[in-house]
């Protein structure tokens, strides 16, 4: 009797693990569902999120913010998913990979695995950013900061009298030539970018170096020896 006993409580402590570890897992899915919703409506209309339960693989998909599959809630996971159910070891998060939206519309996704505490992969959050949106202002940008390239040969004007605030609008489009903030440059962009502006004539407007200097981080000494 008394092992009989022993087992029955054995058997119920398992149970009662088996339930305490099934809530954890709903707890983590009910949680990713909130920064599923956060970011979709962050990016309306730009960039689909969907979190998928890949505890039912069948019925994975728990949410989707902005919709540009035309996929609903309660459609099955996608291959990579079942990859992730398939292997444990898969990795984490694969990002910024070339997809296609059912319609031919190009996109840049990135997939997040979500694992419980025991390692296993129970979720997946999945950003499909809708890159044929950006692409036509990724171009007028391109042709915004553009200059012309035909007259080269011929020494350039000297522009002076710059103001300060033409002189930080100079440093940020230079920058952002390079995808980058001012001060997010590395040393030798920031040197490139100080003798772009000493050869346009920026050095000749008074206190320039050390406006130079704070947007870019530097001390006003790095800028002169970078202009050099």
């Amino acid at each position: 009797m008394e092992h009989l006993a022993d087992g029955a409580e054995k058997a119920e402590h398992r149970g009662a693990s088996a339930g305490d570890a099934t809530e954890a897992d709903e707890h983590l899915i009910r949680e990713a569902e909130k920064i599923a919703v956060a970011l979709g409506r962050m990016f309306p209309g730009l960039c689909e999120v969907v979190l998928h339960d890949l505890r039912d693989p069948r019925r994975a998909i728990r949410v989707i913010e902005n919709n540009l599959s035309g996929r609903e809630i309660g459609d099955s996971a996608t291959e990579l998913g079942l990859a992730r159910i398939a292997d444990p070891e898969y990795p984490s998060v694969i990002q910024n990979y070339p997809n296609q939206f059912p319609d031919g519309r190009p996109a840049k996704s990135t997939s997040i695995g979500i694992r419980n505490a025991a390692g296993r992969y129970i979720a997946a959050l999945c950003l499909n950013l809708d890159v044929s949106v950006l692409s036509p202002v990724t171009l007028t940008l391109s042709n915004l900061v553009a200059t012309d390239t035909e007259h080269r040969e011929q020494p350039l004007e000297t522009l002076r009298d710059r103001t300060t605030r033409e002189l930080r609008r100079t440093v940020e489009a230079l920058a952002a030539q390079r995808a980058a903030a001012p001060r997010s440059l590395s040393r030798e962009d920031k040197k490139a970018l100080v003798r772009q502006l000493h050869r346009d004539g920026y050095f000749d407007s008074r206190d320039a170096a050390q406006t130079i200097a704070d947007l870019l981080g530097v001390s006003r000494a790095t800028v002169y020896n970078y202009a050099k």
